[in-house]
């Protein structure tokens, strides 16, 4: 049963700022904006990377859980990793034999979703979901609404490659969700690295900055990193310098985004 990479989830205490942001730097466009999140406080908006998809999210009011997660990281950043299954219900079997509580079941027309509790998976907001329909990777994807397909597609950024998960017991944190997730992990150099399907990776490294455990990197694959750089330079975006010009790392959400023109991602990236 399939296990996908398919939606990385960033949080900020302003929406448009961010979104327009990664817009102008990784050429994206908005496919979608939820009104069911308002549920929870906050607003949305969702731009496509080819079959996948980067979201933000703001709160609206005071007292939600993703504002209290900007107070406890001091910031913008990395909120969410989402997966998508084939089929929920062994998911929701599987996850109270690990002692993991879930902490919001999610049901709206075709999809349905598991978000689990932080506090038992560690490293980030981790969600599972269904879409019915949705085992083609063209095929319907609920929370990107129902038009996703006809979205524009970026020129600039082709796909998400990986998400990386920091800690500072890095060891611990990938066993966790080797446990949860139910796929091994191998140990590399620097990291610790996970293999799902559609070609993603999830990995887990020690934490090289302050605040804390979380979603700190989103590795893509683009077609001119050299290029993309430039760009983020211009939007006054902080830039790592690096000599290989088919990479490089850029930060914008609290987020670093590690770039790469070719197809293999390099083992590891520079950081700031």
């Amino acid at each position: 049963m399939f296990l996908r990479l398919r939606q990385v989830c960033l949080v900020a205490r302003e929406l448009q700022p961010v979104v327009d942001d990664l817009c102008a730097v990784l050429d994206l466009h908005v496919c979608h904006r939820d009104p069911e999140v308002a549920h929870f406080g906050l607003h949305n908006a969702l731009m496509r990377v080819g079959t996948s998809f980067i979201e933000v999210v703001a709160p609206l009011r005071n007292g939600t859980t993703a504002g209290r997660f900007l107070q406890r990281r001091g910031g913008d950043g990395g909120y969410m990793v989402i997966l998508d299954c084939g089929e929920v219900e062994p998911w929701r079997r599987h996850v109270a034999t690990v002692g993991v509580r879930i902490a919001a079941e999610l049901r709206v027309a075709d999809y349905e979703g598991l978000q689990l509790h932080p506090q038992d998976t560690g490293g980030a907001l981790l969600e599972i979901n269904r879409t019915r329909g949705g085992d083609d990777l063209h095929g319907p994807y609920w929370p990107a609404g129902p038009h996703w397909q006809q979205a524009s597609q970026s020129s600039r950024t082709l796909t998400i490659r990986a998400a990386t998960l920091q800690s500072t017991a890095p060891s611990q944190l990938a066993a966790r969700w080797s446990e949860i997730l139910q796929r091994p992990t191998v140990a590399k150099a620097k990291h610790f690295e996970m293999a799902l399907d559609n070609a993603t990776r999830l990995l887990f490294v020690q934490a090289s900055d302050s605040r804390g455990e979380g979603l700190s990197a989103i590795d893509l694959q683009v077609n001119d990193a050299a290029g993309t750089i430039t760009v983020a330079r211009k939007r006054g975006c902080e830039v790592a310098e690096s000599g290989d010009t088919d990479r490089g790392t850029l930060s914008i959400g609290g987020v670093r985004w590690h770039l790469s023109s070719s197809s293999p991602l390099p083992a590891t990236a520079p950081s700031f």
